[in-house]
């Protein structure tokens, strides 16, 4: 979940997004003390709930529901890729991409007002919600083994986010862009319960809440939140390979 508030710059977003029916594989390097392994999900994206506004409502600018007013309340293309280190069996030291882009086309019903700029009823719209982020993770592993354990850290992620409204026909062809990059501090866990000779259930979770601008490098005062977790359950292919069905919020 992602939840942001601004106060000079007066922009809301929030969205809840489910990630459903993705299949992973990983691999793991057989030698120790440390295990190198790369993992990979690919599944369907659906957004629950995505509501955006840049600029104070007193000017008259609009709370943007993207799923009923911008095309996000069909399926998506979900995929994100992980490399990442057991040292000695307790420390774990990952890096994640995770790409997210959803670029929907849509012609408004209404007229809608997106940062002083309005767009009018029956405009052709392009819509570009881009949300990609890059996520550094370090957890100690204080419970367990290699088959079931339970480990928790810290994570520092970048988030590169840009949102565009565009008119894709019409003479005035206008355009509304917010851009921020900034760095989001969070806490993770994660745990693993091994099943019988092969199979595994597991569990992540990274998140944090703040309410400073120093936390996230914007110029500007918000409150906001993220949460990424995931239940997942699988079979050991080998030694040195798995795959598993998973479930994202």
């Amino acid at each position: 979940m992602k939840k942001y508030k601004s106060g000079t710059r007066s922009g809301f977003a929030r969205a809840l997004a489910i990630v459903f029916l993705s299949l992973a594989a990983g691999g793991l390097s057989a030698q120790a003390p440390v295990e190198i392994w790369a993992q990979a999900e690919g599944g369907a994206l659906k957004v629950l709930k995505h509501t955006y506004r840049v600029g104070t409502v007193a000017d008259g600018n609009d709370n943007f529901d993207f799923v009923r007013q911008g095309g996000q309340e069909i399926l998506s293309f979900f995929d994100r890729y992980t490399l990442g280190a057991t040292i000695a069996e307790k420390h774990e030291v990952s890096f994640l991409y995770q790409p997210l882009e959803l670029v929907t086309d849509v012609r408004f019903k209404t007229a809608v007002q997106i940062d002083d700029i309005t767009f009018a009823s029956g405009t052709p719209m392009r819509l570009t919600y881009s949300f990609p982020f890059y996520r550094t993770t370090y957890r100690y592993r204080f419970l367990g083994d290699s088959r079931s354990n339970l480990s928790a850290g810290l994570a520092v992620q970048l988030r590169n986010a840009s949102i565009r409204f565009e008119e894709i026909s019409g003479a005035n062809g206008q355009l509304a862009v917010s851009q921020n990059l900034g760095i989001v501090p969070a806490l993770s866990v994660a745990g693993r319960l091994g099943i019988g000779a092969s199979g595994f259930l597991a569990f992540e979770a990274t998140g944090s809440y703040a309410s400073s601008a120093f936390f996230n490098g914007a110029d500007f005062q918000f409150e906001g939140s993220i949460l990424d977790a995931s239940l997942r359950g699988g079979i050991a292919l080998d030694e040195r390979s798995e795959i598993f069905i998973n479930g994202r919020f």
